[in-house]
């Protein structure tokens, strides 16, 4: 039978030889000599994306005469965007949503419910975000949310 300090020592020791190979291999990582480089190219194409786009998404709408196409991409655009909230990526998370709400069959009632769902500070971002993402969707021949203000939601 093992006794409580054997079990004390043998979790220490585990987490010490954890510890120790993350130590490793962030020292093996960072002195990489293609680290520096690609962790430049990624920040500045991040830096280029944000010039560029503001931050928008580049939304491939599905054939709209299609109504399980258009289901597909609903769920598809909640799903991203849920992701991406929980990831913390505000900004993006909202921007997928806004499409979501954008192309949904009933936006008031999709809208009631993040209400409820979201913390009142990234609701009020979707809610300044959806004329502009009804105005990108309607310059792609898009379906869009007719009149939407935040006076209809609450």
């Amino acid at each position: 039978m093992l006794s409580r300090s054997s079990i004390g020592i043998a979790a220490a020791a585990g987490s010490l030889c954890f510890l120790g190979y993350c130590i490793y291999f962030d020292r093996k990582r960072r002195s990489d000599p293609d680290f520096k480089r690609k962790l430049k190219e990624k920040r500045s194409r991040a830096s280029q994306n944000k010039k560029q786009g503001g931050g928008k998404t580049n939304v491939q709408l599905p054939d709209l005469s299609s109504p399980e196409a258009m289901q597909k991409f609903f769920l598809q655009e909640v799903q991203i965007g849920e992701d991406l909230l929980a990831q913390g990526e505000i900004e993006e998370g909202v921007e997928h949503l806004s499409v979501a709400v954008a192309v949904c069959g009933q936006p008031q009632h999709l809208l009631q419910v993040l209400q409820q769902t979201l913390p009142p500070q990234v609701f009020q971002l979707l809610i300044q975000k959806l004329p502009t993402v009804n105005q990108r969707l309607s310059l792609s021949k898009g379906p869009t949310i007719k009149n939407l203000e935040e006076d209809d939601v609450e």
